[in-house]
């Protein structure tokens, strides 16, 4: 019943608060205006010949100012999100691979961590992020290597407007959880400057059903008459979020622009306890903290028919993990440290970028860029042999690639591209990495599409798969793989009331010497490289767009994967039965469905994500912790825009996992059930207008 009626009061609000200002005299009337509808043709940019690009629009990004891009893609994509919940680790996943084989570029510059090689997710506000799109399997060795999997492109851009700007939202949820939303920008024709904040905390302290435990009930003869799952709280969860982005873009002259990009990243976090744990959380100290901060500076000129971009970047990161145990409740007992883990790291970056358009037809893309990473790894200190000694390592390592790409349109019919890419590190040399891709019209109108492409590509193995103590292999190979594409898309006729857009690929990637993490009889973890993985599917995407009436608009954006992801190697023993099994937590069927519906200055949010069963061990299997059972969630966001005279107004309510599903996405993880959020958003108006 609570719940039912968090929903009715968030609705009542928002009629309420519309009722109110509706009554005020200075409020804008809500009106349209039929405008006559004007065709405009063109043709589909050379250097997406042959790419399978799924992007995400400004409303998906701006939504509201608790998602995370982890969210982002859980609710409009058809990749794998692993998370333990609100700021907790995400990761993300194409076509059945690793995180790791998932490269993440911001404004150009790859955002992986060089020890780890993914990225967390739920690190990145999706408010922060002005452009974002996946580039699926061979699509994304034309931007960089090493994404097996595929890319995450995220950028941010100049403001279009001119004079003083401000945006303010303030969210709260369930759980006392508060966001904070800050924008403040200054333009003129010249300068464009942009200061966003966003910070975010809870305790985090949801209840759930615990399956993993079980409660008896005893008569007064102690026999067993029940049983039942406790509900407990999510113990030693709560966390806070700051986030600084600021800005400055200043244009030279007609042609060169000069923008500088600063990051910073700080966390403050704890890591909730498993729910197979009979712990007192009191007396647990299991946290995370994580000062980062990314600066780019970029020089960027554009003529008739070249561009030029030249960048140069900087990145620093510490993080801190500490597990302590106060031995008893006293307040002077002691303290045991069980882990203790310091990680910085130092990144450089470089790079040059060139395109030319070599006539009507032909366009050449060249890239060349450089990474050098520092790193330091303390762990906790240990009695050895030699007397103390501190677990970890120091190393470094400069990365390059360079690439070049020639595209020729030889008619609306077809068109070809090919990439060489060459990758190394140190003193280590890839072979020649080629990827050739191809499209072209199979209807006369442009409305029905092929798409082909074949590629190879590699990933060297990360500095924690090299050196990580104990368990580093410092004799792992590189990881090497060929895949192919074929695809279809369709478009309709853009004047119809009713608009559809669609795609529908098959992918097959065959990956050698797979790096694979497996435990050892010493009772730590190394990595090990499996001969085979063979990874195959299909991938599908629908786009709906309707305009019902004058008031009245919707849309639907679906996607569906089947991906399959075999290991194909060798065993590495007679009791190995991993071998021709689905990998770890890569789930076979992934879906996701978002409705958007739109009466005037109203919407309607629908957002639904599926994903099908996980094994949780190689060998896929049947005991109890051996899988997770598939599961879907659903949230519904309600919104209610206003315009006064000197400020716009948004009110809106979201309710999470709308009918209350029990799940977890990672083994003894629970997360919370249905919960809400309300955002007030307040956009002053100052006389501000966007530039030409």
């Amino acid at each position: 019943m609570k719940k039912s009626r968090l929903f009715v009061w968030v609705l009542q609000l928002l009629l309420g608060v519309s009722t109110a200002y509706a009554a005020e005299p200075r409020l804008e009337a809500d009106s349209l205006v039929d405008i006559r509808e004007v065709e405009i043709l063109g043709q589909r940019p050379m250097k997406e010949i042959g790419v399978q690009k799924t992007a995400f629009d400004s409303v998906i990004l701006n939504e509201h100012i608790a998602l995370s891009i982890a969210d982002v893609l859980n609710f409009n994509s058809s990749i794998f999100v692993k998370h333990y919940g609100r700021a907790t680790l995400s990761t993300a996943s194409f076509r059945g691979t690793s995180p790791a084989h998932t490269q993440v570029l911001w404004n150009g510059m790859k955002i992986n961590s060089p020890m780890l090689g993914m990225t967390d997710f739920s690190m990145i506000p999706a408010c922060f992020i002005d452009e974002a799109s996946l580039l699926h399997g061979a699509s994304s060795v034309g931007t960089t290597g090493g994404g097996l999997g595929g890319a995450v492109l995220l950028a941010t851009r100049p403001r279009t407007e001119e004079g003083l700007t401000l945006n303010y939202v303030q969210g709260v949820g369930s759980f006392e959880t508060y966001d904070e939303y800050l924008r403040i920008g200054y333009g003129n024709h010249r300068w464009q400057l942009s200061t966003r904040v966003a910070y975010a905390s809870s305790p985090n302290d949801y209840k759930y059903r615990n399956r993993d435990k079980m409660e008896y009930v005893y008569d007064d003869q102690m026999n067993i008459i029940g049983q039942y799952h406790p509900t407990e709280r999510n113990r030693n969860g709560a966390y806070k979020d700051f986030h600084l982005l600021q800005e400055a873009s200043v244009r030279l002259n007609n042609d060169d622009r000069l923008g500088l990009n600063l990051w910073y990243v700080g966390s403050n976090r704890e890591l909730p306890l498993n729910t197979t744990s009979y712990a007192d959380a009191s007396r647990i100290e299991n946290r995370q903290r994580e000062h980062t901060l990314r600066s780019l500076l970029s020089w960027e000129r554009m003529r008739r028919n070249h561009r030029l971009t030249a960048k140069g970047g900087y990145i620093f990161s510490e993080l801190k993990y500490d597990h302590r145990v106060r031995m008893s409740d006293d307040a002077d007992a002691v303290v045991s440290t069980m882990e203790r883990s310091r990680n910085y790291t130092h990144t450089l970056f470089a790079q040059l970028q060139g395109e030319w358009s070599l006539g009507e037809k032909w366009l050449l893309t060249t890239d060349l860029n450089a990474y050098h990473h520092r790193i330091t790894a303390k762990g906790k200190e240990v009695i050895g042999e030699q007397g103390p000694e501190t677990l970890g390592y120091r190393g470094h390592r400069t990365e390059w690639s360079a690439s070049a790409t020639l595209r020729w349109r030889a008619s609306r019919w077809f068109g070809v591209g090919l990439t060489l890419r060459e990758e190394g590190y140190d003193e280590e040399f890839s072979p020649l990495i080629p990827a050739l891709v191809a499209d072209g019209d199979l209807l006369r109108n442009g409305t029905l599409r092929w798409r082909a492409s074949l590629t190879r590509n590699y990933r060297y193995p990360t500095l924690n798969d090299l050196y990580f103590q104990p368990g580093g292999n410092p004799d792992l190979r590189p990881e090497e793989g060929w895949s192919y594409d074929l695809g279809i898309e369709f478009q309709t006729n853009k004047q119809r009331h009713i608009v559809a857009k669609g795609s529908l690929s098959w992918f097959d990637s065959h990956i050698d010497d797979w790096i694979l993490w497996h435990p050892t009889a010493m009772g730590y973890y190394t990595p090990e490289n499996v001969k085979k993985v063979h990874s195959y599917g299909l991938e599908s995407a629908l786009q709906l767009t309707a305009r019902l009436g004058r008031a009245w608009q919707a849309s639907l954006d679906a996607s569906y994967a089947w991906t399959p992801s075999l290991n194909e190697g060798e065993p590495f023993s007679s009791a190995d039965q991993s071998v021709g099994k689905q990998l770890p937590y890569q789930p076979k069927h992934t879906a996701s469905a978002a409705l958007r519906i739109g009466y005037r200055r109203w919407a309607l949010h629908y957002k639904w994500s599926y994903y099908s069963k996980r094994y949780t061990l190689s060998s896929n299997g049947s005991m109890i912790s051996g899988s997770l059972d598939a599961y879907s969630t659903s949230d519904l966001t309600l919104e209610k825009r206003l315009s006064l005279r000197w400020c716009g107004l948004s009110l809106k309510g979201t309710l999470h996992n709308l009918f209350d599903a029990e799940y977890t996405t990672v083994l003894s993880r629970p997360m919370p059930g249905l919960h809400g959020q309300l955002f007030l958003g307040i956009t002053p108006k100052w006389g501000c207008k966007r530039k030409q």
